[in-house]
């Protein structure tokens, strides 16, 4: 159960949105309908984050097939399920269900292949995949896997009634599911209701954005409407954001400490340099991962 958040955040300099973001209609695995929020082309911009991928549908030609065997290496996954459930299994070992209000964090490192597939016949899915890179020193390191159900997040409520999951950093006091060194990630689900404000203190140096999943959300002068992705401007003044929810709100704040390294993707690799790629296909070719 949410408890009472032990501590408020003050931001005297909040940020303002940079740009908003609709995100590209597109399908992956067997053909699951999904929205790439985080493309390509903001993956510098919004080091360390490599993708964000929203997906819903009550329709079940639209995710039923799921993500069948497929690899990775070079990241970390963050599987995020707003509703539904999803069986996880990879090739070192690990085999989780993830359901609704769980997260599933798997971590690639030098290789593993892994399926996703649903549990249901029918009803509404609906969740979303974060990619988080690895800095260069861990891009081979041992592959790892944690599920947290919904009752294992840790969750509080502040003051003005706003209730918040925090998957990973930390947030009003409240240590979340994961932290990372190198990255120093936030990940929070934030439920607004309607005329509340939210602030999170934010470090000036690392990225950060918001994505509206639910009704919408303003930041500063910005109206940020459902399905848009809210980039945060970098201003070396600002010491957090605050969010506004007039009339109700979901949403995800996200944040990072970028790593500043090259990025280079080959579809489910990303690694450093193009030599690292092709050594990743080689030994995806070879059966040598996970």
């Amino acid at each position: 159960m949410p408890t009472a958040a032990p501590m408020t955040e003050t931001v005297a300099h909040p940020r303002r949105v940079e740009s908003l973001v609709a995100g590209l209609p597109t399908s992956d695995g067997a053909g699951v309908k999904l929205t790439r929020v985080l493309t390509q082309d903001l993956q510098r911009r919004l080091d360390p984050f490599l993708m964000l991928d929203a997906f819903g549908s009550d329709r079940p030609d639209d995710y039923i097939a799921g993500f069948p065997d497929h690899p990775h290496r070079g990241f970390e996954t963050v599987t995020y399920m707003i509703a539904g459930r999803l069986l996880h299994r990879d090739s070192a070992g690990h085999e989780g269900l993830l359901d609704s209000g769980g997260v599933q964090w798997m971590t690639a490192g030098r290789g593993v292949v892994h399926s996703e597939i649903p549990q249901q016949e029918a009803g509404v899915m609906e969740g979303f995949q974060l990619w988080l890179n690895l800095p260069g020193r861990d891009k081979l390191c041992p592959p790892g896997y944690r599920d947290f159900s919904a009752a294992e997040l840790p969750r509080f409520v502040t003051p003005e009634g706003v209730a918040v999951a925090v998957i990973a950093g930390a947030s009003h006091g409240v240590a979340g599911a994961v932290t990372r060194d190198a990255t120093a990630p936030l990940y929070l689900d934030l439920h607004l209701p309607p005329g509340s404000r939210f602030a999170q203190a934010l470090p000036p140096g690392h990225n950060a954005f918001v994505y509206v999943y639910r009704g919408a959300v303003r930041v500063g002068e910005q109206h940020v409407p459902a399905q848009r992705m809210a980039v945060l401007a970098n201003d070396p003044q600002a010491d957090g954001i605050v969010l506004d929810a007039p009339t109700g709100a979901r949403a995800l704040l996200i944040a990072g400490r970028p790593l500043n390294e090259p990025i280079v993707q080959h579809g489910p690799f990303v690694m450093n340099t193009e030599a690292d790629i092709h050594q990743a296909i080689r030994d995806f070719r070879a059966g040598r991962l996970g």
